[in-house]
C-alpha cells in the first residue's frame, strides 16, 4: 500500500527519514499549486525558517507506484555519477531524498528565487540578461551531454523490477476524431479539431518534424517559464541567475524541442494579451496586444544569441537548427491548446488566434524567424559566425553537359 502524504503526516514522515527533528513537530505546512496534475506538492516551514520543498506523485490505484519522479531522481543520480556535469547542478535544486516506493521527493525550497512566469507578470519588464542566463544555461546542459553514450545509457535506466520505456518522442499531431470526443470537450472547441484536420500543410509539417526528431543529448523536456527560477536580486549577481527545475520530463531528446518550447512560453504572454472579437481580424488583434511582440524579441533574440554562443557546434550536427526551434514553438503551442481544451474544458478565440501563428510557425518556419525574433536568421547568426567559423553552404558546382537534352540515334 502506498503511503498518502498529507499536511497532517509530512511531518513525521520527515522525521522518519531524518530530514528533521522533534523541535519541528509544530512546523507550518502549507500546500503549494500543483505543477503537474498528478504531483502533490507540500511546503514545510521548519523551525530554523529553512523550509523543504515534499513532491509526492498521485496514482488513480493504491496498490501500483508511480515512476515519474523517478527521473527527477535519476537526473540527480547522474549528475552525482559523472562528477564532469557538477557544474549543470548550479542550475537544479539539490535534491535530499527520494522514496521510490512511496513516490516521493524531497528538495530545498530555494527561498530566495521566484518563478519567471510570476517574475514577467507582477513586473513586466523582460531583462535580457535574465535570458542569456537561461539560454548560456540550458546550450550548457545540451553541450555536456551532447552525443555521449554513457549519459544516454545512464537516463535509460529503469526502476527496480521494471522494464523503462523508450524515449519519447514529443512530435506529435492531432489524432484523428473519434465520436466519444463530443461527449469530452465543449462544443466551440470543436473547431480547434476542425481546423487541424482541414490544415493539410499543418499535418505534414508536424509529421516532417516527426520523422526528422534527432535525439543527441539530455534535455529538460518541459521547459516553459513556470519551471524556470530567477534570484530575487538577479540584477546585483553575476551568475546563478536562474535554476531550472522539475527535471520530471527529462529525457534524451532533441535540443531543438527545449529552445522551442521555452520560445512558446514567452510568446504565449504576447498572444494571451491579444484583443480578440470576431469583427477584428487577426492582424488588427496582434497589434492591440497589450504586451506586444516587439517587447519580448529583445528577450527572445538575447536568448538564442547566447544559446549559440555557448553552443555553437549545433549549428554544424543541424544547419536548419533555428527553423526547427521555430517548428517547435509552433508545435508547442498547438498542444498547449489542447491541453487546454482537456483538461480545463476551455476554448475561445484567443486560442485561434493561437492556432493560426502556431501553423504559420510550423509550415513557414523561415519566414517565422524575423516574425519571432525581429531579425532574419542570418542577422541571428552573424555574430555567431564572428567568433565562430560556422559551416558554409556547398555551392552547386558549374560542370559542362556532356550529354544531350534529348535523346539523338546516330547518323539522325
Amino acid at each position: 500500500m502506498v503511503l498518502s502524504l498529507s499536511s497532517q503526516n509530512v511531518i513525521k514522515y520527515l522525521q522518519a527519514a531524518g530530514l528533521c527533528g522533534l523541535e519541528d513537530s509544530n512546523s507550518a505546512v502549507s500546500d503549494l499549486p500543483k505543477s503537474r496534475k498528478k504531483n502533490f506538492n507540500l511546503l514545510v516551514n521548519l523551525a530554523d525558517n529553512h523550509k523543504l520543498l515534499v513532491k509526492q506523485e498521485r496514482h488513480k490505484n493504491s496498490d501500483e507506484t508511480p515512476h515519474e519522479l523517478y527521473n527527477e531522481w535519476l537526473f540527480y543520480q547522474l549528475l552525482q555519477q559523472f562528477p564532469v556535469l557538477g557544474n549543470i547542478s548550479a542550475i537544479a535544486s539539490p535534491l535530499l531524498h527520494f522514496d521510490q516506493e512511496n513516490s516521493i521527493l524531497v528538495r530545498n525550497y530555494l527561498s530566495e528565487y521566484l518563478e519567471l512566469e510570476k517574475f514577467y507578470r507582477y513586473h513586466d519588464v523582460f531583462p535580457s540578461e535574465i535570458a542569456v542566463a537561461i539560454g548560456t544555461a540550458l546550450a550548457g546542459l545540451h553541450r555536456a551531454t551532447f552525443n555521449r553514450k554513457e549519459y544516454k545509457n545512464f537516463m535509460a535506466t529503469a526502476p527496480q523490477g521494471q522494464y523503462r520505456y523508450s524515449f519519447y518522442n514529443p512530435a506529435q499531431g492531432i489524432g484523428p476524431i473519434e465520436p466519444e470526443i463530443f461527449g469530452v470537450v465543449p462544443t466551440e472547441a470543436l473547431k480547434f479539431y476542425t481546423l487541424c484536420q482541414r490544415y493539410e500543410s499543418l499535418e505534414s509539417a508536424i509529421a516532417d518534424l516527426a520523422y526528422e526528431w534527432n535525439p543527441c543529448c539530455l534535455i529538460h523536456n518541459d521547459l516553459n517559464l513556470s519551471n524556470i527560477l530567477v534570484h530575487s536580486r538577479w540584477e546585483k549577481l553575476d551568475n546563478c541567475l536562474v535554476r531550472l527545475i522539475d527535471w520530471e520530463a527529462c529525457s534524451w531528446g532533441d535540443p531543438a524541442f527545449d529552445l522551442g518550447t521555452l520560445i512558446a512560453s514567452y510568446l504565449k504572454i504576447w498572444l494571451s494579451s491579444l484583443v480578440v472579437d470576431p469583427t477584428i481580424n487577426l492582424e488588427e488583434s496582434l497589434n492591440l496586444a497589450v504586451t506586444p511582440l516587439e517587447v519580448l524579441q529583445p528577450s527572445l533574440l538575447a536568448l538564442i544569441r547566447a544559446y549559440l554562443d555557448a553552443f555553437p557546434m549545433i549549428l554544424e550536427y543541424q544547419g536548419d537548427f533555428i527553423t526547427r526551434v521555430i517548428q517547435f514553438t509552433g508545435l508547442t503551442l498547438v498542444h498547449q491548446i489542447q491541453n487546454l481544451i482537456t483538461y480545463h474544458k476551455w476554448f475561445d478565440n484567443t486560442h485561434l488566434c493561437m492556432l493560426q501563428i502556431a501553423k504559420d510557425l510550423l509550415t513557414m518556419p523561415a519566414q517565422s524567424v524575423l516574425t519571432v525574433f525581429g531579425i532574419s536568421e542570418p542577422e541571428i547568426l552573424k555574430p555567431v559566425a564572428k567568433i565562430h567559423k560556422l559551416p558554409q553552404p556547398q555551392k552547386e558546382q558549374q560542370l559542362v553537359r556532356i550529354y544531350y537534352e534529348k535523346t539523338r540515334l546516330r547518323g539522325c
